[in-house]
């Protein structure tokens, strides 16, 4: 079984397409072990308690320093003894630390198709301001490993999505979360837990 820990930042729109998925079957080999979030109020930990799994949050803003934050969180995620950590919309960076204890064991999701519209400042509503903006026809989500750069990691999956006229940032990130980000993490996962990605 691959031990899934999933971090969070808000909603948990992502993180309630993984558990639906597992409870399905769509993911198999799986089982989610845990949610963190940095945001003491993100619904994702609501989700989270309904489904049974252990939730917590741990604020930077509970912390002096980044590093006191960082070694916290370290801890807190080492305690879970994750096979795989799950980025699901989560606004914090990764600590260097981390990212070399879990190498090639975290995951992404970004709204667009990399490498349009990610990198430094890319998150949220602003992927797809940016993409309305630069006028793309075609926009979409990807999922990667996390490196030390921003959305610089090995891409696992990618899915396009149409732009529609007379779309708004809003519509356009709803489209690219029903038609991409909650089919694309689940499928990735499950190839993660059956081997299926080198």
């Amino acid at each position: 079984m691959l031990r899934v820990l999933v971090l969070v930042s808000g909603g948990g729109t992502n993180l309630q397409a993984i558990i639906d998925a597992v409870n399905s079957g769509t993911i198999t080999n799986t089982e989610i072990v845990g949610v963190i979030s940095n945001n003491k109020n993100a619904f994702a930990l609501e989700r989270a308690a309904k489904a049974g799994i252990k939730a917590e949050a741990l604020s930077p803003k509970d912390f002096e320093t980044r590093d006191e934050f960082n070694s916290a969180f370290l801890e807190k995620v080492d305690s879970y003894q994750p096979d795989l950590i799950v980025l699901a919309g989560f606004l914090v960076v990764i600590p260097a630390m981390m990212i070399d204890k879990y190498e090639n064991k975290i995951i992404n999701i970004h709204p667009s198709l990399i490498p349009s519209f990610c990198g430094t400042g890319f998150y949220g509503l602003k992927v797809h301001e940016a993409a309305l903006k630069r006028g793309v026809k075609i926009s979409g989500a990807t999922v990667h490993f996390v490196d030390k750069g921003t959305d610089t990691g090995p891409i696992i999956l990618q899915k396009a999505v149409e732009v529609l006229e007379g779309d708004t940032p809003e519509i356009l990130q709803r489209r690219i979360m029903e038609n991409a980000e909650w089919k694309i993490l689940p499928q990735a996962i499950d190839m993660i837990a059956n081997g299926k990605v080198k």
